[in-house]
């Protein structure tokens, strides 16, 4: 059964950084655009941080992560990482890796994405 694992959360002060990775087995990620999505506190709903395509073609950036987050691909390694600079307590949630396994651009509905990982706590003291 293939699976999304991220891992690289935990609890930073603001003005600091993480880094986050997503990795999968045994599933080839080399194929598809790959998004790390941000869940805030008592939300239900999934929001786009960052996704990138095939090959590092081309990346997209929500607006607040512009600037501040850096997504990137070692399809060597099988994994996607997302460095986030310059966090704010309004960081603070659970960010997932997502597989959209249809689609070859990045897609911003969180409904569009069948592969999912458990997600990664971030928390942002200020």
């Amino acid at each position: 059964q293939p699976q999304l694992v991220e891992s690289g959360g935990g609890l930073v002060q603001a003005g600091g950084s993480l880094t986050l990775s997503c990795t999968a087995t045994p599933f080839p990620l080399d194929w598809y655009p790959v998004t790390w999505f941000y869940q805030a506190p008592g939300q239900d709903h999934r929001d786009l941080v960052a996704c990138i395509t095939r090959f590092g073609r081309s990346t997209e950036y929500a607006d607040n992560a512009k600037g501040r987050f850096t997504v990137s691909r070692d399809d060597a390694k099988n994994t996607i990482t997302l460095q986030m600079n310059n966090l704010a307590p309004g960081d603070t949630g659970i960010y997932y890796c997502a597989v959209d396994r249809i689609d070859r651009q990045c897609q911003w509905e969180s409904d569009r994405y069948d592969f999912w990982g458990q997600g990664t706590q971030v928390t942002v003291s200020s």
